[in-house]
């Protein structure tokens, strides 16, 4: 499968800046995709500000993907803060290339942030099926939390979007790195750059690390639209040799 990152600054709370930012990027990829990642909350940054900036599922940029996807004939993929029935969502959509959608919203909410107070967190752990791959969609904070990304399902691919700032980079590379190994999976992993509202500065370090921990795309600091290809069967070759997955502890998570 053939993989576009976008890693990017975001303009502040501007969803129609941040559409047209990431459009001129996705129309300049020189070669056919199967799936685009875009950051978390890509239309606006990572804002508590919810009722200001929030979209429905009928809403402007959630067209915009779906557009985009059939345009390019492939899948994007990003989360952004959605409303519904009163609540506000840190939403992950992942839009397939015909424009159908499956959605993912924020398990683990970032409190040190206050997101809790302004977001309600998803219940649902979701794993999206596309070009015969199994791929379970994560945000962010999830990252913190290994048993909730536990490899129970037999996924292939674990997807995270991020706004994860520079003093924390560390974790995140260490974390990235620990969850590819013990899952025995692939991962990909977007981050923005940049500096937001609130004064955190981002040096993105998106990259891409096979199911051994080797790196695919090494952590990228700067902004830029990188394009990686993994191969399913090389992983499913290395789960017959190493069949760590079968000794796995059975548990059952309470929500």
């Amino acid at each position: 499968m053939k993989i576009v990152l976008i890693q990017s600054d975001l303009y502040w709370e501007q969803p129609d800046k941040n559409r047209n930012h990431f459009e001129r990027k996705i129309n300049g990829i020189a070669h056919a995709a199967d799936l685009i990642v875009l950051p978390e909350m890509f239309s606006t940054g990572f804002t508590m500000n919810a009722k200001a900036v929030a979209e429905t599922m009928q809403g402007e940029t959630v067209h915009w993907m779906q557009a985009l996807a059939k345009q390019n004939k492939c899948a994007i993929t990003g989360s952004l803060v959605i409303e519904e029935n009163g609540q506000y969502y840190n939403r992950m959509l992942f839009v397939f290339p015909d424009g159908e959608m499956q959605q993912y919203d924020k398990r683990h909410l970032f409190s040190l942030a206050g997101e809790n107070q302004f977001y309600t967190g998803g219940t649902q752990k979701v794993i999206v099926e596309y070009l015969d791959w199994k791929i379970c969609l994560q945000i962010c904070y999830d990252l913190r939390f290994p048993v909730f990304a536990r490899n129970v399902e037999n996924y292939d691919l674990l997807l995270y979007v991020a706004n994860w700032p520079k003093v924390r980079i560390n974790a995140w590379d260490a974390l990235l790195k620990a969850r590819a190994i013990e899952n025995l999976s692939y991962v990909v992993a977007v981050n923005r750059v940049g500096l937001d509202a609130n004064k955190y500065e981002h040096v993105g370090h998106s990259q891409v690390i096979d199911f051994l921990g080797n790196p695919v795309l090494d952590p990228q600091e700067k902004e830029g639209v990188f394009v990686v290809e993994i191969d399913k069967n090389t992983m499913l070759e290395t789960r017959k040799k190493l069949d760590f997955l079968s000794d796995r502890d059975d548990f059952t998570i309470t929500i």
